[in-house]
């Protein structure tokens, strides 16, 4: 997501919890006659809010009157520092370590539980070996296809 160079501001919208996306998509569509929003952001890791690059907070405030699910405007603007680490992605591996217990939740062995057994950073893979397994095989797959369900 690139921020406008136009002169406008970020502003902080207080939605309910799982509801950032549908109020992220009327205030698009409120705001697309107008041209007073530019972008909108609502990252997963912080739930319940909304940043929205527009040209002022009046107008802001406008927009968002009436729309569903809007608990509130945070007063004042937000610098881009502030928000500027939710555009890096994490790794997945970040959370995971040797011997944890993960749950996989996508590819032909989805629902199966296996032992961490080692993880490869750089290509963001792991190896786990299967606990149903007759014989244990060790299995590579991609991080993002398995949730940690124990830590070590």
């Amino acid at each position: 997501m690139a921020f406008s160079n136009k002169k406008s501001s970020i502003f902080v919208v207080k939605t309910s919890i799982g509801h950032e996306k549908d109020v992220a998509n009327a205030i698009n569509n409120k705001s697309k006659e107008d041209g007073d929003v530019f972008a909108l952001l609502f990252p997963t890791r912080l739930r319940g809010y909304l940043f929205v690059e527009a040209k002022d907070e009046a107008k802001l405030r406008d927009i968002i009157k009436g729309v569903s699910h809007v608990r509130g405007l945070l007063r004042g603007e937000t610098p881009v520092s502030e928000i500027q680490h939710f555009f890096t992605p994490k790794p997945a591996v970040s959370h995971m370590s040797e011997g944890d217990i993960v749950e996989i939740v996508a590819g032909p062995f989805k629902g199966e539980k296996a032992r961490l057994q080692s993880i490869d950073e750089t290509k963001e893979e792991i190896t786990i070996e299967l606990f149903e397994a007759m014989v244990p095989i060790p299995v590579t797959i991609k991080a993002d296809q398995v949730r940690v369900v124990e830590k070590r």
